[in-house]
C-alpha cells in the first residue's frame, strides 16, 4: 500500500465553521460556562483541524466572554487559520489560530475554504 504525503500547500488552510456551543455548555453550572466553551472551542479545532498548538484571537474570548460567564452565545462563526510554526524551539510544525467572524445570521451558512492573498 502506498502511503500518501501532505503536500506543503494542503498543510497551510483557512476555513469558516460554525460552531454551536449552546449544546456544548448545555448542561454545565453557570459559573463554568464561559471557560467551557472555550475548551470546547480548542477541541473541536484540534478535532478539524489536527493541531495539538491551538490559539485563540483576544477578540474570539472578548466574543465569548462578552454577556458575563453564563451567556454564552448559542453559536459563533469561527475562521480557523493551521499555519506553520516558524519558532525556534516549537514542538509542533504547525499550529492553529482561531478568529471571531461576524455574521447577521448563521441560517444556511457551511463550512468554506477562504482563499487569502
Amino acid at each position: 500500500m502506498a502511503s500518501t504525503q501532505k503536500s506543503a500547500l494542503s498543510d497551510v488552510v483557512t476555513r469558516d465553521y460554525t460552531i454551536h456551543l449552546h449544546k456544548r455548555v448545555h448542561g454545565v453550572q453557570f459559573k463554568k460556562r464561559a471557560p467551557t466553551a472555550v475548551k470546547e472551542i480548542k477541541a473541536f479545532t484540534y478535532k478539524h483541524m489536527g493541531t495539538k498548538d491551538v490559539r485563540l484571537d483576544p477578540q474570539l474570548n472578548k466574543e465569548i466572554w462578552k454577556q458575563g460567564i453564563k451567556g454564552v452565545p448559542y453559536r459563533l462563526r469561527l475562521r480557523i487559520s493551521r499555519k506553520r510554526n516558524d519558532e525556534e524551539k516549537a514542538k509542533e510544525p504547525l499550529f492553529s489560530y482561531v478568529q471571531a467572524v461576524n455574521v447577521t445570521s448563521f441560517k444556511k451558512l457551511q463550512t468554506t475554504v477562504v482563499e487569502e492573498s
